[in-house]
Order: C-alpha cells, then sequence, then structure tokens
C-alpha cells in the first residue's frame, strides 16, 4: 500500500486540459478535465460576468460517501451545482474539483471513503488513520496541487489571488495544502476532519503542526451539531496562541442529525454566506 501512494512531488507530471464548453448557458458551469499524470479527474468550473482577472476558489470535498449517504444527502455533483452559482455572483471564480473515485471521477479508482473503510475492515482503528494520512499526504495532495495548478493557468483568474474551501476529510487536505501554498491568500474549513481528528492522534498532530505554517488568514467552520468540534477549536486556538490571523465561528444547529450538521457547507449556505464573503473579500479584494 505505501508503495502504491509514494509520491515525490517533485516528479510529478501535471498535464492540463483547457476548458471546454459542454454548451452550458453562459452563466452556467464548464465542464473540464484536470491530469494528475495518467489519471483523468473531471471538476466544474463556474466563472463570473465579465473578462477578468477574477480571484478564485479551489474547493476540496470530502473523501467519499456510502450509497445510503448520496441516497440522502446526494451526489457531489449536486453539491457543486450548488456551490458554484454562489461564488461566481460574488465575483469569484470556483473550481470544484471531483478527486479519485468521487463524482463524476468515479472511473478513477476508488475513493477515499471506501479505502478507509476497507482499511478499517481488515485493519482496525490503527489502520485506518496510516492510510488516511498517506492519502492526505500523497494521492489526495496530488490531486489538489493539480487542480490548483489548473486553476492558476486559467487566463480569467488572477493566480495571485486565490484561496482554499475544504469540507471534512478535504478540510484536513486543505490545511495540508496551504501549509505547501504559502502564496494562497485565504483559507476556508468548513466541518474539518470529521470523526477523525479525535480518532487519529497522527493526524490531530500533523494538523496541529501544519496550521503554524500557514501564512493565511483562516477561518474555521463548524454547526453545532457536527459531528465534532474540536478540529475548529483546537487549531483556531494554536493559531490564536502563535499570533497568526484567524478566526473561528459555531452556528447553531441545522437539521435533525449530526449528518446534517456535518453537511453544514451545503445545507446552510444562506447562512454562512454573508461571513464567509466578508472574509473572503477581506483578504482577496485589498
Amino acid at each position: 500500500m505505501a508503495k502504491r501512494y509514494a509520491v515525490v512531488l517533485a516528479s510529478l507530471v501535471l498535464t492540463l486540459t483547457p476548458v471546454r464548453s459542454m454548451g452550458q448557458k453562459s452563466d452556467g458551469p464548464e465542464t473540464v478535465v484536470v491530469h494528475n499524470g495518467p489519471v483523468a479527474l473531471h471538476a466544474m468550473v463556474w466563472r463570473p460576468q465579465g473578462s477578468g482577472p477574477f480571484p478564485a476558489i479551489l474547493l476540496n470535498h470530502g473523501s467519499g460517501r456510502s450509497r445510503e449517504q448520496l441516497e440522502r444527502l446526494g451526489p457531489y455533483e449536486r453539491n457543486a451545482e450548488t456551490l458554484g452559482p454562489v461564488f461566481s455572483r460574488h465575483g469569484y471564480v470556483f473550481l470544484y474539483l471531483f478527486r479519485h473515485g468521487v463524482g463524476t471521477s468515479s472511473d478513477q479508482g476508488a475513493n477515499a471513503f471506501d479505502l478507509l473503510n476497507k482499511e478499517s475492515d481488515e485493519h482496525g482503528q490503527e489502520g485506518r488513520n496510516t492510510l488516511q494520512l498517506r492519502l492526505l499526504e500523497n494521492r489526495d495532495m496530488d490531486d489538489a496541487l493539480s487542480g490548483l495548478k489548473f486553476l492558476r493557468s486559467l487566463p480569467y483568474v488572477d493566480a495571485r489571488n486565490i484561496a482554499l474551501v475544504g469540507h471534512s476529510f478535504g478540510g484536513s487536505l486543505t490545511v495540508l495544502l496551504a501549509e505547501r501554498e504559502p502564496n494562497v491568500r485565504a483559507v476556508v474549513i468548513f466541518s474539518g476532519a470529521g470523526y477523525s481528528f479525535d480518532l487519529s492522534p497522527a493526524l490531530r498532530a500533523r494538523l496541529l503542526a501544519a496550521i503554524e505554517r500557514i501564512a493565511a488568514p483562516v477561518f474555521f467552520i463548524h454547526a453545532e451539531n457536527d459531528y465534532a468540534l474540536s478540529f475548529g477549536k483546537v487549531l483556531d486556538a494554536r493559531r490564536d496562541q502563535i499570533g497568526k490571523p484567524h478566526r473561528l465561528k459555531i452556528y447553531p444547529p441545522i437539521g435533525q442529525t449530526v449528518d446534517d450538521g456535518h453537511d453544514f457547507l451545503h445545507l446552510g449556505v444562506n447562512i454562512w454566506e454573508p461571513d464567509v464573503f466578508a472574509f473572503l473579500d477581506e483578504n482577496m479584494r485589498k
């Protein structure tokens, strides 16, 4: 397994397929392909009206969903369609990259959710924790780096004015990506890590180390009925201790379940929208 995911960052071959129209309306998304070596990942791009250059957002989604969650909460494509128009309406290019095995990239190997569940069944929580960090540091990181490079290459994007938004597993990925990318302008994390922050001491330690090295302001967001709140509380406290810009907001419960609370990014757009865009505008429109 280690050999399968071990990657030397400097040897990555990232081939970018230009945005190509799929016949959408001018205010709708364009479907694109982002190549990470031999892997062809699909993505959706929304852009504001006008010629730009515009500030831009890379969205790092969660690890994947079970069949039951997909039936109840909806597919990742629907999540993209919920978020993309909101960001473009506020003047941001928005790239929703479907990483390995998720959404329209479901033919590009297994998603992290299924891999982690399989590892947990075979080797318990310790095995799951080890694999999770490996995915975050290697395979899924390479996907995210490919998406970021693609986003910066778009002619209507201001390549010096990029922010990262992450959700759940993608929140952990976003912390590690922002650590590597000192030029990102802002970071927003919804429902970071899920249960994993409390169940994996190694992940917790790794994220605490990474959060100290992020130059950009970081905004941690949870709904009160999320699976757990420790990700935001602990990492925000560390940012406060070291005197780096940070914000934490825990919103009232949403929906009826912890799954609903964890899905606040998609279920609570009208609630978080004013705060998130005030934060982004403050740090990206100076």
